[in-house]
């Protein structure tokens, strides 16, 4: 997963659906626990699919 910082608002729905893997920095915004490219976990595929839909800024992205 990607974070376009550039695009989000910091409203925080993707770290409600995935605090294994968000958090957030000291301004409000999503941090990945890694960065900014983050690995998702198989048992996370779907909350991430989820969070990335949910995005009202549509600053998450999927990548392979």
């Amino acid at each position: 997963m990607h974070i376009d910082w550039t695009r989000c608002d910091g409203r925080g729905l993707c770290i409600e659906l995935l605090p294994e893997l968000l958090t957030r920095d000291d301004w409000g915004y999503p941090a990945g626990r890694g960065g900014s490219e983050i690995a998702i976990p198989q048992n996370l595929e779907y909350a991430a699919q989820d969070a990335v839909a949910l995005c009202p800024t549509q600053a998450l992205r999927l990548r392979k």
